[in-house]
C-alpha cells in the first residue's frame, strides 16, 4: 500500500535527525533506503551482470526500472545505459520533499506504461501490488529482486517467461538488522555475536527472459562473470563486508554450497 503523507513527512525528519548525528558514513542508505538507497542491496557486480545481460539482447539496449524511487539503482545502471529511463507512481517522493525530479524518472502508474523495452528491471513491489502482466506485455528480458519478507509476486513463470539465471544477496533489511546490533542497540557482545551466526541473506535476484534470448542471455552473464572482479567496487560496499556479507561468503544458516553473489543456471 502507497505511504500516507504524514509516513512520510515523519520518517524524512528522523532521517534528517539521524544525519544530524554524523553517523558512520553509509549507514543512512541501509538505516533510511526509502531516501538514500534502495531496498535491496547490491554491489557494483550485480550493476554490471545487468548490463551485460542487457547488452546480449541488444548492443544498445532499451532499458526501464520500474518503481525506481529517487533512482539510487537506476543512476547506476545509465552510467553504462545511458537511455535506461525509470518509472516511479509516487510523485510525492520528489514534491513532498523539494527534491528535483530527474528527467528521466517519469512519474507515471506501472498500468500506464505501454513502450516496448529490451530490459525491465524491477527491483521493489509494494506487499499488495502486483504488475506483471504490464511488465511482461511491454519487455522481453526482466530481471527481478524477490525480499523473501517482504516482496510478493516478483516471479515471471507462466508469464511467458523462462527464469534462466538467478543468485542470492542480503536485502537491506538484513543489513539493517546487522548495522543496529553493531552500533545502535545496547545488547551483550555475546548475544550480539549469537545473533551475527544467524544472520540470512533473503534477497533473490532472477534473471528471466523470453524464449528466444534465452541463450544469449546466458551466454552474457557468463561472459561477465569470467572477468568478474570483486576489487572493482562501490564504497559503500564496505558496510556489507563488515557486516558479514561478503563476496561468494557461504552463510551458516542457508543450504550448504549456497554463497552470496553466487550465480545458478537454470
Amino acid at each position: 500500500m502507497p505511504f500516507a503523507i504524514q509516513e512520510l513527512q515523519s520518517a524524512f525528519k528522523a532521517y534528517r535527525q539521524f544525519l544530524e548525528r554524523e553517523p558512520p558514513v553509509h549507514h543512512a542508505r541501509y538505516i533510511f533506503p526509502f531516501f538514500t538507497g534502495s531496498y535491496f542491496a547490491y554491489r557494483k557486480i550485480d550493476v554490471l551482470r545487468v548490463v551485460a545481460v542487457s547488452r546480449s539482447i541488444s548492443s544498445e539496449p532499451s532499458f526501464v526500472d520500474i518503481g525506481c524511487g529517487y533512482g539510487d539503482f537506476l543512476g547506476r545502471i545509465r552510467e553504462r545505459i545511458p537511455g535506461a529511463i525509470g518509472i516511479e507512481q509516487e510523485p510525492r517522493l520528489f514534491y513532498s520533499f523539494q527534491i528535483p525530479k530527474p528527467e528521466y524518472v517519469l512519474l507515471v502508474p506501472v498500468e500506464g506504461y505501454s513502450r516496448n523495452v529490451d530490459v525491465a528491471f524491477v527491483g521493489w513491489m509494494e506487499p499488495g501490488q502486483d504488475f506483471r502482466d504490464p511488465v511482461a506485455h511491454c519487455s522481453d528480458v526482466i530481471v527481478t529482486t524477490l525480499d523473501q519478507g517482504i516482496s510478493l509476486a516478483a516471479e515471471f513463470d507462466g508469464h511467458g517467461f523462462d527464469r534462466v539465471a538467478w543468485w542470492r544477496t542480503p536485502s537491506w533489511e538484513d543489513v539493517n538488522i546487522e548495522i543496529m546490533n553493531r552500533h545502535y542497540t545496547k545488547i551483550p557482545e555475546a548475544r550480539r555475536a549469537e545473533l551475527h551466526r544467524m544472520r540470512g541473506a533473503h534477497n533473490l535476484w532472477y534473471v528471466y527472459t523470453k524464449p528466444e534470448h534465452a541463450a544469449s542471455a546466458r551466454a552474457g552473464l557468463r561472459t561477465a562473470l569470467e572477468s568478474e572482479d570483486p576489487g572493482d567496487r562501490f564504497d559503500f560496499e564496505s558496510v556489507l563486508d563488515e557486516c558479514g556479507f561478503g563476496y561468494l561468503e557461504e552463510l551458516s544458516s542457508l543450504a550448504r554450497g549456497s554463497r552470496l553473489w553466487e550465480v545458478n543456471f537454470d
